[in-house]
């Protein structure tokens, strides 16, 4: 069974940065990565990243502005954002699942693939 941790959500200005972290023990799938729900929108893959070669995947909306991280050994998973934008609010939980990918290029699992934290708050707001 996985336990999967998440901290680092806050209140920021648009435009700024925050980095979020996950913390994870217990059995780790293929792929880790980070989801977000904003209130009345359905849970979205947001980054994720391989286990095995660090391959990656972002959501069009955070290319160029999110950075996914991870550090095995340490079983840490990191999302580096800047440029934040107020669509950028809502919840953001870390997850595991299976290597997933559409034709061939890698992504993030549909959410019901995944095993997921409790969640942490981001609120992008001047």
């Amino acid at each position: 069974q996985v336990q999967l941790v998440e901290s680092g959500g806050d209140l920021v200005q648009p435009g700024g940065s925050l980095i979020l972290s996950c913390t994870a023990s217990g059995f780790i799938a293929e792929s880790v990565g980070w989801f977000r729900q904003a209130p009345g929108r359905e849970r979205e893959g947001v980054s994720c990243i391989t286990d095995r070669d660090g391959r990656t995947y972002y959501a069009d909306s955070v290319k160029g502005r999110f950075t996914i991280s991870r550090d095995s050994g340490k079983k840490m998973i990191y999302l580096h954002m800047n440029g934040l934008k107020s669509e950028d609010t809502g919840v953001y939980y870390c997850a595991t699942g299976p290597f997933y990918h559409i034709s061939g290029t890698y992504r993030c699992f549909p959410p019901n693939f995944g095993a997921f934290g409790q969640g942490t708050q981001v609120t992008v707001s001047s």
